[in-house]
């Protein structure tokens, strides 16, 4: 496979299929086709009605190949493999790295630097752009944050411990403390704990992301450090204060002992049916969803949201998915002015993405859906094709989360539509985040991250849980995993 993509790349240079300089004249193509998964409308969502508008809007004809959701990437692969790229296609973090390294990503990086969109004076992405780049090259584009964690903290049980909503670790250790000793839910029980979290590591990228109060500065994977020199965070000092935290919470009855084998919506469910009072979740629509499913269990709604505390790094905002075109694109330069250029457009395009079709996912005419009324002239969301008896909330854009406001005077109904503390939690992020390291991929990453995953998941656990000591742990890192570290270490150094 690596042959087929070096001759693949051979032979686009040999075509010319590279980035013109900036200045030169772009062909307006005729047709582009994109290769896209569920976050784009699917079939049973109009998604003819959205590709008539779209071609409305440009005068160019658009194919739209996409398979099942939850097929996605399989098909995608068998795409590649088969040699019949798509002009566009949509990838997640991993595939980003690794199509990038093969040569199936065209370089957009001029094209990006000249584009109308970061030249508007609308944008407000410039980190997640920089975030997105791979060893200074730009080969996708995102419209929107990839999202992140905030933590939320019961109004009520601070109230009722008599506390305000921490800003230092020594503030959020005694709440923590609190939370367990001092009856929070008023059932005059001890039977309460301060958080649970789904595994004391994340499965995915970023990993730390439902505990970050505990490993703060720390970062169990690969980073590149202050110096540009890639490192294995596992085995940074950082690390060990992280896990003596983790040790702290667990054995002070702070964290829940089921949190091993929890799934998140164990930890919603706990959250919800008060056993605990501080919960680690997604910023943005979860607020909401918190909110509502407390109180719907008849618990009080009402949620703090804290910013990173005192000394602690932001949060971590996950790479998003990115629009990238390929390097057998005929015309990339047109593909990226007409198509990629436009989906943040401050107009009628990105009004498209971001809510759909006048009359099919969203109207200002009178009437009633989903049992809630609006009157003429009010904006609101239709009832969803799919899923009858819900509403839709957004297309492909997030309004909450979208790289780039509106042009002056164009009409935005995201207040409308959003509730408050949807808007409060991601602006909360957004102001404290930070973009996620994109990491290189490369042979010996592909060779050994799997199992030595695997291994640094256990010991942190075994390290939390008091099994065993942090001192005992490297000693079986030194011997199990530090030569997969270090050729890992070594790879990904190679390509600075």
């Amino acid at each position: 496979m690596k042959k087929f993509f070096s001759l693949m790349l051979a032979l686009v240079l040999c075509l010319g299929l590279v980035p013109t300089m900036a200045g030169a004249d772009v062909e307006k193509p005729s047709k582009i086709t994109i290769f896209v998964d569920g976050t784009v409308f699917t079939e049973a969502n109009a998604q003819d009605k959205f590709k008539a508008r779209w071609e409305e809007l440009t005068g160019i004809e658009l194919e739209i190949i996409q398979p099942d959701h939850d097929a996605y990437y399989d098909v995608l692969q068998q795409q590649i493999a088969s040699g019949d790229w798509p002009d566009v296609m949509i990838l997640s973090s991993s595939y980003y790295s690794a199509y990038a390294a093969e040569g199936v990503l065209w370089d957009m990086t001029e094209a990006w630097e000249n584009s109308d969109t970061k030249n508007s004076g609308r944008f407000t992405g410039d980190s997640v752009i920089e975030g997105l780049k791979i060893d200074g090259r730009l080969y996708g584009f995102a419209d929107a944050r990839g999202g992140g964690t905030v933590t939320y903290v019961k109004k009520a049980w601070l109230d009722a411990v008599g506390m305000e909503a921490p800003t230092t670790w020594e503030e959020y250790a005694a709440m923590c403390d609190a939370f367990v000793n001092n009856d929070p839910d008023g059932d005059g029980v001890k039977d309460t704990y301060a958080l649970t979290a789904a595994g004391f590591v994340g499965t995915e990228l970023p990993y730390i992301n439902y505990l970050p109060e505990f490993y703060q500065d720390a970062y169990p994977s690969f980073y590149k450090n202050d110096e540009g020199k890639w490192v294995d965070g596992f085995t940074e000092p950082a690390m060990e204060a992280a896990l003596a935290r983790l040790n702290e919470g667990y054995t002070k009855g702070w964290i829940d002992p089921t949190t091993l084998t929890n799934g998140t919506k164990d930890c919603r469910n706990k959250f919800y049916d008060n056993t605990t009072g501080v919960f680690t979740y997604w910023s943005g629509t979860w607020a909401t969803n918190l909110k509502k499913n407390l109180e719907n269990n008849g618990v009080d709604g009402e949620l703090v949201a804290l910013a990173p505390l005192e000394g602690c790094p932001a949060y971590i905002d996950r790479t998003p998915p990115v629009w990238a075109i390929s390097s057998t694109c005929e015309n990339p330069e047109g593909v990226f002015k007409y198509f990629i250029d436009t989906i943040l457009d401050g107009g009628d395009m990105q009004f498209l993405w971001t809510y759909g079709v006048e009359d099919v996912h969203w109207s200002t005419k009178a009437g009633t859906v989903c049992g809630n009324t609006y009157e003429e002239g009010q904006f609101h969301m239709l009832e969803n094709l799919e899923v009858p008896g819900t509403q839709y909330t957004k297309h492909h854009t997030d309004p909450v989360s979208s790289l780039a406001t509106f042009a002056d005077g164009y009409y935005n109904p995201v207040n409308e539509i959003v509730q408050p503390e949807n808007l409060e939690s991601n602006q909360l992020f957004a102001e404290n985040s930070r973009p996620a390291t994109i990491v290189p991929s490369t042979e010996e990453m592909s060779t050994y991250n799997g199992d030595l995953t695997t291994l640094k998941n256990e010991l942190i656990a075994k390290v939390a849980m008091g099994e065993m000591t942090y001192a005992e742990a490297m000693t079986r890192f030194a011997n199990e995993g530090q030569a997969w570290s270090d050729k890992i270490v070594d790879s990904l150094n190679a390509l600075n």
